[in-house]
């Protein structure tokens, strides 16, 4: 996950009160094409699109329940969705699976979400445990952040298009989201934020 430093630091937005990713969208309701092929390969699928990202989502779903209660208290607390929170756990540590101590990215994002440490990206510090409550407060919490600036980036947008733009901005940096149609342009795999909305919609249906 990348995030430009010109953003308020992690502690900041961590602190936000909890009605900051508050929005009308229904994770249900954004289109996505899904996962692309390159994603899809990760797991040696066959197929891609909607149904490898559920297929991904499922195979991450016993480890995802581990984390099940304190993905719901953080996304309670940030009004965040919590399949959308399980989904964004997924794609970038397949539920910690591919994670070392904690750190992915060559040990250039740290946690659960990956929240991007490097200098030249994120530069923001570690908070908390790779699979703590306070790391995946301090991710939810930049994720939030990023959908208060979508509104406002976006007004002429749906609140799901504007949702969507969110996501691909916590992979990419908000700078480089410069569209609330075509938001995957520049994201990893160029399908960042339709992969991540169809693992939410798997995890929307099944108790997330």
């Amino acid at each position: 996950m990348y995030v430009s430093s010109f953003l308020h630091t992690s502690d900041e937005i961590a602190a936000a009160p909890s009605t900051r990713g508050k929005m009308s969208a229904n994770i249900r309701n954004v289109p996505t094409t899904g996962a692309s092929a390159q994603t899809a390969r990760q797991d040696r699928l066959g197929v891609s699109g909607v149904s490898a990202s559920h297929a991904m989502a499922k195979t991450d779903a016993a480890r995802m329940a581990k984390y099940k209660d304190i993905i719901t208290a953080t996304g309670r607390k940030h009004g965040v969705d919590p399949a959308l929170i399980a989904a964004i756990t997924s794609r970038e540590s397949r539920a910690g699976n591919a994670l070392q101590n904690g750190w992915g990215d060559h040990g250039n994002a740290w946690g659960l979400m990956q929240v991007d440490v490097n200098p030249r990206g994120g530069g923001h510090r570690a908070v908390g445990a790779w699979d703590s409550e306070e790391h995946l407060s301090q991710a939810t919490g930049i994720l939030s952040h990023f959908i208060q600036r979508s509104e406002k980036k976006f007004p002429q947008c749906t609140r799901e298009q504007q949702l969507k733009a969110a996501i691909a901005a916590y992979n990419c940096g908000d700078g480089r989201v410069t569209s609330c149609v075509n938001v995957d342009v520049n994201t990893t795999g160029k399908d960042y934020a339709n992969d991540v909305a169809a693992r939410a919609q798997w995890y929307k249906d099944h108790g997330y």
